[in-house]
C-alpha cells in the first residue's frame, strides 16, 4: 500500500509539472525520476523504521551514491523535493499528512501559472556591436535598445586597438526580447 500511495502522489505531482511548466521540451527523463524518486524514499524510509543504526548504515550506503546530474532550475529542485517528501511520508505511514502536503502543493503550482510569477519564456540572448567611441552614439544605441527590448544590460565592452580599428568599442549586451520579430526590427535600426 505505501508503494502504491508514493506512486499515485507522485504521479499527481509529475502531472503537475507536466500541465505548470512552459518548456516546450519537457525531459521525459526527469517526470519519470519524479516518480521513481517517491517510491524509493518510501522503500527506504520503511527499511529505516524506528531503528537508529539502521537509520545511520543507510545513511553511509546512500552516501556512496553521488548524484551527477546537476538541476540548474529551482522550479525542478522544488518538484524533486516534493516527490521526495511524499514518498518519505508515504513510508512511514503518514498517509494523511503525505495526501495533504501532495495536493497543496500541486494546488499552489498550478494557481503559480497564472500570477504575474510565472510569466511567458522571452527570448533572451546577446547583441554584441563595434561602434566608434563616442557618448552620443552610445546614448542612441540605449534608445533604440529600449524600444525594441523588454530589458537590457551592458555585458561586457571593450576599447579596440589598431591601425583599422582606432577610436572604437566592442560592446556586448545581453538582451531580452519578447518576440523573435523584435530582433529582426532591433537588428534594422
Amino acid at each position: 500500500f505505501t508503494v502504491l500511495c508514493s506512486f499515485l502522489l507522485a504521479c499527481l505531482i509529475a502531472f503537475t509539472y507536466e500541465k505548470t511548466s512552459r518548456k516546450i521540451a519537457r525531459p521525459d527523463h526527469y517526470i519519470q525520476a519524479l516518480v521513481l524518486v517517491a517510491i524509493v524514499a518510501a522503500t527506504v524510509m520503511q527499511a529505516i523504521g524506528d531503528s537508529l543504526a539502521r537509520g545511520l548504515g543507510m545513511l553511509g550506503a546512500l552516501a556512496i551514491i553521488r548524484f551527477r546530474t546537476t538541476l540548474r532550475d529551482p522550479r525542478h529542485m522544488a518538484f524533486m523535493f516534493a516527490s521526495i517528501a511524499g514518498g518519505i511520508a508515504c513510508g512511514v505511514y503518514g498517509f494523511v499528512i503525505a495526501f495533504t502536503g501532495t495536493i497543496g502543493f500541486c494546488i499552489a503550482a498550478f494557481l503559480l501559472r497564472f500570477t504575474p510569477f510565472s510569466k511567458k519564456q522571452r527570448l533572451i540572448g546577446t547583441l554584441q556591436l563595434e561602434m566608434p567611441q563616442g557618448k552620443e552614439d552610445l546614448k542612441i544605441l540605449e534608445l533604440i535598445l529600449k524600444k525594441h527590448c523588454d530589458d537590457f544590460a551592458l555585458k561586457r565592452y571593450r576599447i579596440l586597438s589598431g591601425k583599422k580599428k582606432r577610436n572604437s568599442v566592442d560592446y556586448e549586451y545581453t538582451v531580452k526580447l519578447e518576440k523573435e520579430q523584435t530582433g529582426w526590427q532591433l537588428s534594422n535600426d
